[in-house]
């Protein structure tokens, strides 16, 4: 099956299952992301229990971040494939710099023992991580990564979001991205 069929597919799918598509991004907001933007002060707590902020864990290496949660059977595997498809696409291609990061939406449900289990699942590396917001914060995580203004429902999105070394967004994908579009906009936004 093709890319674009599978994404049709999985769209009508979202649409029959939920009342709306998983985009998570508007058609103008696929690419980069000009100016670029800070994340904001978005306390998360990670899979290995130590708690931090969304800035402090974007800091200082490219990252790709994916929104997710634990108890998803619909899309989110999807996602799952799809990082440990870029996981290993990166190290062949030798991006070692970059990283990944699964965000839940799930912050009530989602604590470190899930997150661990959703890591090893997928074959995570030590470079790729997963965390959770505070509840309190969500909406602002949310709202950054480009799901302003949408209902809960239509921010379970299968975009993809790139940040840059100073941990500000760079640049979103569509719905569920090609992991060759992925590496291509990490190509751009490496210089």
């Amino acid at each position: 099956m093709s890319a674009p069929l599978r994404r049709r597919l999985l769209a009508a799918a979202g649409i029959a299952l939920f009342g709306g598509p998983f985009t998570g991004a508007r058609a103008d907001d696929i690419g980069p992301v000009r100016p670029r933007v800070a994340a904001p002060a978005v306390r998360l707590l990670r899979h290995d229990g130590r708690t931090s902020t969304l800035a402090e864990q974007l800091r200082g290496s490219i990252t790709v971040v994916q929104l997710m949660f634990t108890g998803c059977s619909a899309v989110c595997p999807l996602q799952g494939a799809l990082f440990a498809s870029l996981q290993a696409r990166l190290s062949a291609s030798g991006m070692n710099d970059v990283r990944l990061l699964s965000l839940s939406i799930d912050p009530l449900g989602d604590a470190p023992a899930a997150l661990r289990g959703w890591l090893q699942r997928y074959g995570a590396g030590p470079r790729w991580q997963a965390a959770a917001p505070a509840a309190s914060d969500l909406d602002r995580m949310l709202d950054f990564l480009g799901a302003a203004g949408q209902t809960l429902g239509d921010r379970h999105t299968t975009a993809i979001s790139l940040l840059d070394r100073e941990g500000r967004l760079a640049w979103r994908s569509g719905a569920l991205p090609p992991v060759n579009e992925v590496l291509q906009a990490l190509q751009w936004l490496r210089g």
